[in-house]
């Protein structure tokens, strides 16, 4: 049975082995069964450029590398941590860098893609932030000043994205209900899948949001505890919360 799998805020760092070996569980046991791998942005919990080489980097790749090796495309949006991975980094490992956007066939069913992010509109301090970060200039001048200082940088915009989501109120976090809806009709779609919000979650969208046709927005979780991987064949779709492997896992 053909399957495609979806993951997204995984917030791989050194500091949570527990979720590298979710991560090298799912892409050693699971991974291979599927017919394509898409990721939906935030897989590191920072990235500061493609230059910047680590032990956790390195075994992220050759997962990744072993996984597109055996002939299953892996897809990858950005998100708004690691919004600054690259070419370097997709080549290295065979991955395919996708738009923030992307409409894709699964399994006959038109399916809007995305991180998730740029559907918080009611965040405003945020949106303003994206803008900024996102603006070519600004990456060029960050990703040539030296590692150390691009790792500072990165850390302090980590602390002060903490303690500005302790100052605000959960509705304002989560996508805004009539932008997305306008969204998919944009794309022409009834299906959308995307991150970012840490919800999972199967949201059925009432016709009236969508011009008198019913529609679903998935939203895939975060990795905790527990794996969030969602599934989807011409059957149907569902999730697969897995949790971490007791054995450990192979470097």
């Amino acid at each position: 049975m053909k399957k495609t799998f979806f993951i997204a805020d995984l917030h791989l760092s050194e500091n949570r082995p527990d979720l590298t070996a979710l991560f090298v569980d799912f892409m050693q046991n699971l991974a291979p069964e599927a017919e394509k791998l898409y990721i939906l942005g935030d897989l590191f919990d920072f990235w500061i450029g493609d230059d910047e080489r680590s032990e956790l980097i390195e075994l992220v790749q050759k997962h990744i590398r072993q996984l597109t090796q055996q002939g299953i495309p892996c897809y990858f949006i950005c998100g708004n941590r690691d919004f600054l991975l690259g070419k370097k980094f997709a080549q290295r490992c065979g991955l395919q860098l996708l738009n923030d956007y992307e409409v894709v066939d699964l399994y006959g069913e038109k399916t809007l893609i995305c991180h998730g992010d740029t559907l918080c509109i009611d965040d405003v301090k945020y949106q303003q932030f994206r803008r900024k970060v996102h603006q070519k200039w600004r990456q060029w001048l960050f990703l040539h000043l030296p590692l150390k200082v691009r790792l500072k940088i990165a850390e302090n915009i980590r602390a002060k994205s903490r303690a500005d989501k302790q100052q605000k109120a959960s509705e304002i976090m989560d996508v805004n209900p009539e932008f997305t809806a306008q969204t998919m009709q944009k794309f022409g779609v009834k299906r959308l899948i995307h991150g970012h919000t840490h919800r999972q979650k199967i949201h059925q969208i009432p016709p009236h949001f969508l011009n008198e046709k019913a529609g679903e927005r998935i939203v895939l979780g975060d990795w905790g505890e527990t794996s969030s991987i969602l599934q989807i064949t011409a059957q149907g779709v569902h999730f697969i919360n897995g949790k971490i492997p007791h054995k450990g896992y192979a470097e």
